[in-house]
């Protein structure tokens, strides 16, 4: 793997605060030495150009040899071109025909699968080839070279090559490259397109600083689309686009021009230009000011993305690559070039290769776990886990559940085990395990499963009987909220039977107990427990379960609870519980006996009759306001019983007797 550091200008100062917001700072690429055969070629000579195919690669050296790799770096086939260095390799569109340069004045143009070929032999070096894009279709049969001079060669319906001259005079043609029907190449004094559609020469580009020596600081040229050409010239970078002319404009004009839509300069030289999206990417160069510098202090190459503004740019992020012998090189000896199919970038150094790739979500959430953003990678992995390869969302919920234990923070792992452990009963009960192990138990008890996935049933009281030391709310909380078929409820009901023989009369251990036993359907202990505590769901109870013949002899205790509820409750179900039962169970209790009987009467005069007698005497000992409309409304006490049931009474008697005269009179 080749070294990567975050890239900063030497201009640039560097304090503890941008550093560490450059740690924050998520890279955008990702770097892979290219190795293999590369390996071996590089250590023997040294790259002097590449040319990339979405299937295969191109690699030109300085021993005049020319390699055919696999995208891996593994050799696949070799020629030997010339004694001398590979200035260019040329492929097209298809990746059947190569065309080939180099320093010594040869030019070959071939098919990888047949048997057709160019062949010439220049008195000067030829610097550049290139093929036109659709070179395997006989309609295009035709390729540029350009050493002092620039030549088209075209293969006419006889079969011959045709030589023509698009342009000389103006030096060392340094660079080309074509794209669809547009030619763009440099020289020493600019950069110039060529329409081969309409054979006229559609612009010239000059040259910014002429002060740098082109030899040492090339001119990149590199085409982001059929119209879109980026120049990068020393320290300057220029967008020029393509543009077709009104036909109002043409008169002796070419059909097309360019317009430069954005151009600037910038604090480095320039080795190599690439598009990504609407973006830039940049190899460059830094070499400071001084001719006498140390060799292992010069600057190593970088690669910026960078955004194109009209008249600057804006840096995206920065990259600098410690490739083999950097401390060596010049910046003609870098060349960056890319696969548009992959969005791969390939650095060239004369003894290194580096591959650059834009980082996929594998690799972002490589980067949030490195960083400890457990949550952040969670949340990535779970929107694209359709695409990430190397990672699943469960392994780095359990990485995140892990850091939150580690941290302490076991309230918030226990939340995410609901989300991250799923339908997994086993890493439940280990992660339950774990739990317990750091004394966490209750951090996890109100997550587990309950429904229709659920633990052992040992899992639960296990818990329970946690809670059950020390937290007896907390142990009836579970109890109310868990679905009793969780667990074993006659082992939970002896564990709290054993903690009510130490607290006997706490409360929250007897109305849990209640509950176990309503569960169970053991509804008379369930009802004694909650007579015993006057718990208000005592009538829901005995309503919901029917428990009346459980209550016969518990209608004292019930009245004393709630008279009114009690009485309500034994009158509208009279049926279940008859009125003798009830006078005979409160016989011992005449006040609640009275209350009874009152409201029976009230409800129907004749129901209760043959205690009515009686009645006069409960209404005279605890409600003499209610007596005289009691007698005015029952026929079955006879007056003379009255009056001689009160005949030692001087007070009730003369109410009586006031009672019969404004009977009767």
């Amino acid at each position: 793997m080749a070294e990567v550091e975050k890239g900063r200008k030497p201009s640039e100062e560097s304090t503890d605060d941008s550093e560490e917001e450059d740690s924050e700072e998520e890279p955008k690429l990702k770097y892979e030495r290219l190795a293999n055969g590369v390996t071996e070629i590089l250590q023997k000579d040294a790259a002097s150009c590449m040319t990339v195919h979405d299937k295969f690669l191109a690699l030109g050296t300085h021993f005049g040899k020319v390699f055919l790799l696999d995208i891996q770096g593994n050799l696949t086939q070799k020629f030997e071109i010339s004694p001398v260095k590979i200035n260019q390799i040329s492929l097209d569109e298809s990746g059947e025909h190569m065309g080939i340069c180099s320093e010594d004045g040869k030019v070959q143009v071939f098919g990888l699968y047949t048997r057709e070929g160019f062949h010439e032999n220049f008195d000067c070096p030829v610097k550049v080839v290139a093929l036109h894009p659709r070179f395997s279709s006989s309609n295009y049969k035709q390729f540029v070279t350009g050493g002092n001079k620039l030549l088209l060669y075209e293969k006419n319906w006889l079969n011959r090559w045709k030589t023509s001259t698009l342009h000389e005079g103006e030096g060392t043609i340094t660079n080309v490259q074509w794209r669809a029907n547009l030619i763009a190449w440099a020289n020493n004094m600019g950069v110039k397109i060529y329409d081969i559609s309409t054979k006229q020469r559609i612009t010239n580009v000059l040259r910014d600083n002429v002060s740098l020596r082109p030899d040492m600081y090339p001119c990149s040229l590199c085409w982001k689309d059929n119209s879109t050409l980026i120049i990068g010239w020393g320290s300057s970078i220029k967008i020029c686009v393509v543009k077709e002319r009104g036909h109002t404009e043409l008169r002796d004009l070419p059909s097309r021009y360019v317009e430069i839509v954005s151009a600037f300069e910038t604090e480095f030289f320039i080795s190599g230009l690439a598009p990504l999206a609407d973006q830039l990417v940049t190899l460059y160069f830094v070499k400071e000011n001084s001719d006498h510098m140390e060799e292992e202090f010069r600057a190593r190459p970088c690669l910026d993305i960078i955004q194109p503004l009209p008249e600057g740019y804006e840096e995206i992020s920065s990259d600098a690559l410690t490739v083999r012998n950097f401390q060596e090189n010049e910046c003609r000896d870098y060349r960056l070039e890319h696969s548009q199919g992959e969005s791969l970038y390939y650095i060239i150094s004369p003894k290194d290769i580096v591959v650059a790739k834009e980082r996929d979500q594998d690799d972002h959430i490589d980067w949030l776990l490195d960083k400890k953003k457990y949550e952040e990678a969670l949340m990535a992995a779970e929107i694209s886990f359709k695409n990430i390869k190397r990672h699943e969302v469960q392994k780095i919920g359990m990485a995140y559940i892990n850091h939150l234990v580690e941290k302490g923070d076991y309230d918030t792992a226990a939340r995410k085990c609901q989300k991250v452990l799923g339908k997994n009963m086993e890493l439940w009960e280990n992660e339950v395990y774990r739990f317990k192990t750091i004394g966490q138990l209750k951090a996890i008890s109100q997550y587990l499963p309950r429904g229709d996935l659920r633990l052992r049933p040992a899992i639960y009281e296990m818990i329970l009987h946690e809670f059950l030391k020390s937290d007896y709310e907390g142990f009836a909380t579970l109890i109310r909220e868990w679905p009793g078929e969780l667990y074993n409820n006659m082992t939970i009901v002896q564990a709290v039977t054993d903690h009510l023989k130490k607290d006997p009369m706490n409360s929250t251990l007897l109305t849990t107990l209640a509950e176990l036993y309503t569960y169970d359907q053991r509804y008379d202990r369930a009802l004694e427990i909650y007579l015993r505590l006057r718990h208000k769901d005592v009538y829901q109870l005995i309503h919901k379960h029917n428990l009346f013949s459980s209550i016969e002899d518990k209608i004292v205790l019930l009245m004393d609870f709630d008279k009114e509820k009690a009485v309500d409750m034994l009158l509208d179900n009279e049926d279940k519980i008859s009125i003798d039962r009830v006078v005979e169970e409160l016989r011992n209790r005449p006040e609640l006996l009275h209350i009874y009987l009152h409201k029976l009467f009230k409800r129907d005069h004749h129901k209760g009759q043959r205690y009515h007698e009686r009645q006069i005497g409960l209404y005279a000992e605890y409600d003499r306001p209610n007596l005289l409309p009691f007698l005015r409304d029952s026929i079955h006490c006879p007056l003379e019983k009255v009056l001689r049931h009160f005949q030692n009474c001087a007070q009730i008697q003369f109410l009586l007797k006031k009672y019969i005269y404004f009977t009767f009179i």
